[in-house]
């Protein structure tokens, strides 16, 4: 049986497959958005379940991201995930210190928090 950190290590280099894939050319449409929810998913600091809860904070990790990668490498075609591969292998951390991105996905997060509020709100009162 493959450990927990083996585990991860996969799902951190399938998220970098993704990241590239989603910037390839030739890579349907539908392949980038699942694949675009699972880079921003693997990337965001805030989870459906807090990391610091032992055992569940890792759980959502090892099922929402698998499956989103599993349905993004079956939307898009074999040659391109090749070659994805092959970028990670020879880049394996094509992002590391990326500010932008870590401000923008936590106002996204902020966004809907607060929507999600105003709509509870709606519904209580």
């Amino acid at each position: 049986m493959q450990s927990w950190k083996d585990k991860f290590k996969k799902i951190k280099k399938d998220s970098y497959t993704l990241y590239f894939a989603y910037n390839h050319p030739k890579t349907p449409k539908l392949g980038k958005v699942i694949a675009a929810l699972a880079v921003f998913y693997f990337l965001s600091p805030i989870d459906l379940i807090p990391d610091f809860i032992p055992i569940l904070g890792y759980l959502d990790d090892l099922i929402i991201l698998p499956i989103l990668i599993s349905i993004s490498f079956k939307l898009i075609p074999e040659n391109i995930l090749k070659e994805c591969k092959a970028q990670v292998e020879k880049n394996p951390h094509p992002k590391k210190n990326n500010k932008v991105a870590a401000f923008v996905i936590i106002l996204i997060w902020c966004f809907l928090t607060v929507f999600i509020f105003k709509l509870l709100k709606k519904l209580v009162y």
